[in-house]
């Protein structure tokens, strides 16, 4: 007789969804050797081999494709059991804001888990930039958000749920030099500056970036400016320059740079008022706690 291990299907999931043992890692707080061996077990209990991968790229065999769809399903149906018998029934409207990027790569699995818990919610979700988020906040449009800040100096009243691991990346092909020295001595004999691909100003990721080459003394220019991480991620695909991106959010295409000026974190933080409905409330304290577990840090007493 076998039992599937809930833990060991997220990770496959999760696997799936971002082709790479290393992000998948960092997502579900585990090493990239505890991800292999989770995927091994998987593949042990089903008899089948669920994974191929080579030295640039991991793909579902036709029996992870098969897999996947029901991995999604039994997730979907734990995470609304556990929610729903360890929550108390709330109802009413929550306004959430938060950036794309963060948005898109954690946050669709835990508002869907969110709003099986609680069918009597009803969710709006925005997202935007920090300093449009910050600002729709305190007009009174938004009725929690998530913003990013430098760990070092954190908007009032704002709380961290989250740490970004920031990295320098550039395309993954050979359009521009990778190591840090041989660019800058290679733009410089061009007589340019060193090409970036930029969020527009008051955006954290930039704020890293220019500080770190700042402290190196390395001129820069803005070659490609996007509110849009997907924008970004295009132009440094493309070879238009390199740029500062969360480790998390590495996609194909694009490669990490190692001896590159070093970079400070960021934080992911959630801002409440201090009078919330208890749907907001439910909501933030759902959020914290989600992100809290993909950390690897021990689940609160209730959801």
């Amino acid at each position: 007789m076998y039992d599937v291990d809930t833990a060991f299907l997220r990770t496959f999931v999760t696997l799936a969804d971002t082709r790479s043992f290393s992000r998948t890692g960092i997502l579900v707080g585990r090493s990239q050797s505890a991800v292999s061996g989770q995927i091994k077990k998987l593949e042990e209990v089903f008899d089948r081999q669920l994974i191929e991968r080579d030295t640039r790229n991991v793909r579902l065999t036709p029996d992870g494709e098969k897999l996947l769809g029901y991995a999604r399903d039994m997730i979907a149906s734990a995470d609304a059991m556990l929610a729903r018998f360890r929550s108390q029934e709330i109802a009413g409207e929550v306004r959430f804001g938060s950036p794309e990027d963060f948005t898109t790569a954690h946050l669709p699995d835990i508002l869907a888990a969110f709003m099986d818990a609680h069918p009597q919610v009803m969710l709006h979700v925005s997202c935007a930039l920090t300093r449009t988020l910050i600002d729709e906040f305190e007009a009174g449009l938004h009725d929690l958000v998530l913003i990013k800040q430098s760990t070092e100096r954190v908007h009032p009243g704002a709380r961290a749920i989250w740490r970004e691991e920031l990295v320098w990346v550039g395309p993954a092909n050979d359009t521009l030099p990778k190591a840090f020295e041989e660019a800058r001595a290679v733009f410089e004999k061009r007589e340019r500056p060193l090409p970036l691909v930029l969020s527009p100003p008051a955006c954290v990721y930039r704020e890293r970036a220019l500080a770190a080459l700042d402290r190196a003394k390395a001129p820069w220019t803005s070659a490609f400016t996007s509110p849009s991480h997907a924008g970004c991620a295009a132009a440094v695909r493309a070879g238009l320059g390199y740029a500062v991106m969360p480790r998390g959010l590495i996609q194909e295409g694009i490669e990490v740079l190692g001896d590159w000026p070093p970079l400070e974190a960021a934080d992911m933080c959630l801002l409440e008022p201090s009078r919330q409905s208890p749907a907001a409330q439910a909501l933030a304290h759902f959020i914290e706690t989600r992100m809290a577990e993909r950390k690897g840090a021990a689940r609160p007493a209730s959801v």
